[in-house]
């Protein structure tokens, strides 16, 4: 279809959302190494940063962030509830930006924290992401801290789909309906006209009859169901060290488990491009890319 065929250029050809950084310095990689030689129970949070290695536009990210280059901002969960329109546009551009979106390979980091799982090195994962790509690296004893948009929930009925299987309905329901990507953002997001929005046909609920249809992710506004906290919570009594990788750590919903930890005494590694909200809880701060930081370390037999 052609608006695959647009949607696949638009991101191809697109810049890469890595911002600007220098190389770390080979002292703060062997800091990173002993880091994680020295646990034997490592929790790692990930945040989007660590997802722009495969070409996953992020929020805040300096100079190529989607808050830093647009006005645009993601929907908030309240206005989704409330509105038919702002499900309307929210299901018209994510139904454009699927094909290309669903597709995203894990990076060197991805496959890192995995294979660190595999080899005992890494006792749990959290993520903020919401994109899969650790469950497609290998990943299994994992929290997606924000959910995931591979499943959608019926929020009247609380039937579950894959994404996938609704992409398919969703396109024999709008046949003939097509939308010219014109930017791209965050979270399997892409800017079309209001125009091609309005001729779109938002899914409904099959199982309950018109129930609304939402990813099954923590949208803006909304919060992380109480038994996720609470398990992430007994997560970090289990550890004896944190390491975070590719997160601002802005979001209040990842910084309090920084702040828990850091009220147990348990270490806490920071590794990211730029500034995170929680730098004055680290004992150990590293700024540089992850992937520069993991290729480093898989060519070590220290941990290889």
């Amino acid at each position: 279809m052609v608006w695959r065929h647009l949607a696949r250029n638009c991101w191809t050809r697109s810049q890469q959302f890595i911002p600007a950084h220098d190389p770390i310095p080979l002292d703060d990689l062997l800091k990173l190494e002993r880091f994680i030689l020295a646990s034997r129970k490592l929790l790692v949070f990930t945040g989007a940063g660590i997802s722009t290695e495969s070409g996953i536009r992020d929020y805040r990210s300096e100079g190529v962030g989607i808050y830093s280059t647009t006005t645009h901002r993601p929907t908030n969960y309240s206005d989704f509830l409330k509105s038919e329109s702002v499900r309307q546009r929210y299901w018209a551009r994510n139904t454009t930006a699927w094909p290309v979106f669903s597709t995203f390979a894990p990076n060197t980091s991805h496959k890192f924290l995995a294979t660190l799982e595999h080899r005992g090195r890494l006792h749990w994962l959290v993520t903020q992401n919401v994109d899969n790509l650790h469950h497609k690296a290998g990943s299994r004893r994992m929290t997606e801290l924000h959910g995931t948009v591979f499943s959608v929930i019926c929020l009247s009925c609380g039937d579950m789909v894959p994404r996938q299987e609704l992409q398919e309905r969703i396109l024999r329901e709008n046949e003939g309906w097509s939308a010219t990507p014109l930017g791209f953002a965050p979270d399997a997001d892409v800017f079309v006209s209001e125009e091609e929005v309005r001729r779109f046909a938002t899914p409904l609920c099959e199982k309950c009859g018109g129930g609304i249809l939402k990813p099954d992710v923590v949208f803006f506004g909304d919060t992380v169901p109480k038994r996720r906290v609470l398990d992430i919570t007994c997560r970090i009594e289990e550890v004896d060290a944190v390491m975070t990788v590719g997160s601002t750590l802005e979001t209040y919903s990842s910084y309090r488990h920084l702040k828990h930890a850091k009220e147990l005494g348990v270490p806490i590694l920071i590794l990211n491009i730029g500034k995170t909200r929680a730098d004055q809880l680290a004992d150990v701060k590293i700024m540089g890319r992850c992937g520069e930081a993991f290729s480093w370390l898989m060519s070590r037999d220290s941990i290889y």
